[in-house]
């Protein structure tokens, strides 16, 4: 009688190859996702106005005062390449959450298609894209939060209680302040949530509108001649420290399991939500490189607010109101992000690779508890000690890698699996995802070798942790020991 210890094929699953490249089959994700313990609570409307509060905000209130100097006024066309980049990845991103409707995002797409190592990759990828990022919006959080002190009452927290070491200060209070206040909105539940993402963001379009509109009373063409005043390598460097403010449309496929009717709703909003954010980020890119010489916006933090100040003139009614909306803005990104990296824990734990204390679910308010508390902690410590401009880097490297992974499993599903019930196609696959995948490689050839090396170590560690807890207690590899065949 043939034996488990005999048969040539068991042997080859219990190899180490075979462990790492061991993939989730998609139907057993997608009866995960319809059993979840968390709520289904988000239509349509709420899963597309989660990807906006997880976007609209980062780089136009924090990050286009480092993205100017880069590019000049080419950082238009910045905004434009990290749009279209992140627009192929959205398609992708699209069709696979309709077909894998969890909460792992990337993650669980890379594990239905190129193995347990490549979506642990992903995991830890997205664990600094998303982790980092909130982290990063809290720093400009704080900045104009001391920018609406300034303009309302004359004064301003000193460095030491609003700026990290390294920034002239000894902790960020107010960054860690934010992310705090975040987390107890999100211990109350996903609904309530919902409700307060849902008000702030229609205070940041407004906000956004009306800057757009009072900048455009100085708008002066000659301010965009020339206009690659520092080449095709300063709109290139430009795009990709701008994609940070991107990362936010896949903050729909994190709330999969939250979602009312997922296979419909998500792939409408991950798209909705792009086309929403990228209209509104060029447009006040021209307003304010229309308003203000490109070359004053070196230096500067709470930057619209200085365009309308030093610009525009008339008082520091416009400065304050924009200054409000910004603080909305980026409380909003702050909420929906950490959310999103929340729940992309919270798959990895249920599938062993992390502990599962994250995957806990708090019987009354259908929340992983410990798992926001801890995640808002780390968070929290990040935004005090670390400063912006790094932070945002290394965002951006995590999120451009987590991108293209999702591309190639699009097309690796395709050849697999071609008959699978997908509620949303990407058009002219595979040259799509594949355009989708050579962006980013373009784009992460623009970053840095010091982002490099940071996130080279990130990687190491990832691996030492998945060497040492991951593939130990991996679900999938248990379950494939009980039953190798």
């Amino acid at each position: 009688m043939d034996t488990v210890g005999t048969r040539p094929e068991a042997r080859a699953e219990g190899t180490p190859t075979r462990r790492l490249t061991r993939r989730q089959p998609v139907q057993r994700l997608v009866g995960e996702a319809a059993g979840s313990p968390l709520r289904r609570t988000m239509g349509v409307a709420q899963l597309t106005l989660l990807s906006v509060g997880a976007t609209l905000g980062t780089g136009i209130f924090v990050v286009l005062g480092q993205a100017v100097p880069e590019a000049g006024p080419a950082v238009v066309v910045s905004f434009v390449v990290a749009g279209v980049t992140a627009l192929f990845s959205a398609l992708s991103y699209a069709e696979l959450a309709g077909l894998i409707p969890g909460s792992g995002s990337s993650y669980s797409y890379a594990y239905a298609t190129l193995g347990e190592l490549v979506a642990w990759v992903c995991g830890w990828c997205l664990i600094l894209e998303y982790g980092v990022s909130v982290a990063a919006v809290a720093v400009g959080w704080g900045q104009y939060v001391n920018e609406l002190l300034q303009l309302t009452f004359g004064i301003t927290l000193p460095d030491s209680l609003s700026a990290p070491p390294g920034a002239g200060g000894t902790l960020n209070i107010p960054a860690a302040l934010i992310v705090v206040l975040a987390m107890v909105v999100l211990l109350r539940g996903a609904k309530e949530s919902a409700v307060a993402n849902t008000i702030m963001v229609g205070v940041k379009i407004a906000a956004l509108v009306l800057f757009c509109a009072v900048a455009f009373t100085a708008f002066r063409a000659g301010n965009f001649h020339p206009l690659f005043p520092l080449g095709a390598a300063g709109m290139s460097a430009g795009a990709a420290s701008l994609f940070f403010s991107y990362i936010g449309f896949d903050a729909a496929s994190t709330a999969g399991e939250e979602a009312r009717d997922p296979q419909r709703d998500l792939p409408r909003a991950i798209i909705l939500s792009l086309v929403l954010v990228t209209a509104l980020y060029v447009l006040v890119a021209v307003a304010a490189l229309g308003a203000m010489p490109w070359k004053q916006f070196a230096g500067t933090e709470a930057t619209l607010s200085e365009v309308l100040v030093r610009a525009v003139g008339g008082g520091s009614l416009w400065p304050i109101l924009l200054s409000v909306g910004a603080v909305v803005a980026t409380t909003s990104v702050v909420l929906t992000v950490q959310y999103g990296q929340i729940r992309i824990l919270f798959a990895m734990a249920r599938d062993g690779l992390v502990p599962p204390l994250f995957a806990r679910v708090h019987p009354r308010t259908g929340v992983p508890r410990a798992n926001t508390l801890i995640v808002s902690g780390f968070i929290a410590v990040l935004a005090a000690l670390v400063p912006l401009g790094s932070l945002a880097d290394a965002t951006s490297i995590g999120t451009l890698f987590a991108f293209m992974l999702v591309n190639l499993a699009v097309v690796l599903l395709r050849r697999r699996s071609p008959d699978l019930p997908r509620s949303f196609r990407v058009p002219f696959s595979p040259v799509t995802p594949l355009l989708g995948v050579g962006f980013c490689v373009y784009m992460l050839g623009s970053l840095g070798a010091d982002t490099w090396i940071a996130f080279g170590a990130w990687m190491a560690a990832g691996l030492v942790v998945y060497g040492l807890y991951g593939i130990r207690h991996s679900k999938l590899n248990r379950a494939t020991q009980e039953d190798p065949a």
